[in-house]
């Protein structure tokens, strides 16, 4: 049997076994894309940033006007805690990625307009995060720039959505160049971000990362970063920014909940800064991992 990365699910209000069929040919995720989805940490058993995981979640949906109905974070919360427990990842040394998709739910009928009031589909899944190899910390990460352009003016470039087959393009392209992400330019030519995390570049005392409008997912751990910037001793910045300015850089790093805080030492194939991690990279880095590693309070 095909290893599914854990023994169960959680699906509408109930843990299931991960081998069995669990949703209908006719839900729209499957069919469309039709949904939205939020992928998270949790460390012995406590979900990183759940709230704001959860309001970027609405906020997707209500992009879609998918309606998750007034008890979702109560039940998801819950549904988290269970899957944990059954996953055998609630304890102390329990390291987890969490991942929340809601789909707008099974409709029997075609096209693309969906009914007034379907039911819509929730399902938690969780596995334990690996150690981040060896390689990744130690050489960095060399990203390509990918052919798919980013829109800024898309009401979509800032949902989090299942219709993910641009990002998928976009790995493959990096995988075929020998990179290990791929890099979004937007339509007019600026950075915009990796395929599943944010930019940000140090240069100098600055810590530079693309702006809201440059068509980025509002990441949570993007978020984190600019608020322990100024503490650090680094002055962050939100603006638009080239592939020169990244070419150009000290040092660069890619962000996001699961992986956390990764250096990027190489570019289109040319070192960036010195070619190694920088020492504010890792700084970062270490200083995140602290944070998720705190017990709440």
């Amino acid at each position: 049997m095909t290893d599914l990365g854990g023994r169960h699910v959680w699906i509408d209000g109930r843990i299931e076994p991960a081998h069995v069929p669990h949703i209908s040919a006719f839900d729209r995720g499957f069919q469309l894309g039709d949904g939205v989805f939020e992928t998270l940490r949790a460390r012995g058993g406590r979900p990183t940033e759940l709230p704001e995981h959860l309001a970027r979640l609405r906020r997707s949906a209500t992009g879609l006007d998918i309606d998750l109905g007034p008890s979702l974070e109560r039940d998801i919360e819950a549904g988290i805690a269970a899957l944990l427990a059954a996953e055998g990842l609630a304890g102390p040394t329990g390291d987890a990625s969490v991942r929340i998709t809601a789909s707008r739910g099974a409709f029997a009928g075609r096209g693309l307009l969906p009914p007034e009031q379907p039911r819509p589909t929730v399902v938690i899944q969780a596995w334990p995060v690996p150690p981040t190899p060896r390689d990744h910390l130690e050489r960095g990460l060399h990203l390509a720039v990918s052919a798919v352009r980013r829109d800024p003016a898309s009401p979509l470039a800032a949902l989090k959505t299942t219709s993910r087959a641009d990002y998928v393009y976009a790995r493959l392209e990096a995988r075929r160049a020998g990179a290990d992400d791929a890099l979004f330019l937007t339509t007019d030519g600026r950075l915009s971000e990796a395929t599943s995390a944010n930019i940000f570049l140090v240069r100098g005392q600055e810590l530079a990362t693309p702006a809201l409008d440059c068509a980025i997912l509002p990441g949570t751990t993007r978020s984190w970063i600019l608020g322990w910037a100024g503490a650090a001793g680094l002055a962050p910045v939100e603006s638009s920014l080239a592939a020169s300015d990244l070419a150009a850089a000290d040092e660069a790093f890619l962000c996001s909940s699961v992986a956390g805080i990764l250096p990027v030492t190489r570019f289109e194939g040319a070192p960036i800064g010195a070619g190694v991690p920088g020492p504010w990279t890792l700084r970062a880095r270490a200083a995140r991992e602290a944070f998720i590693a705190a017990p709440a309070g």
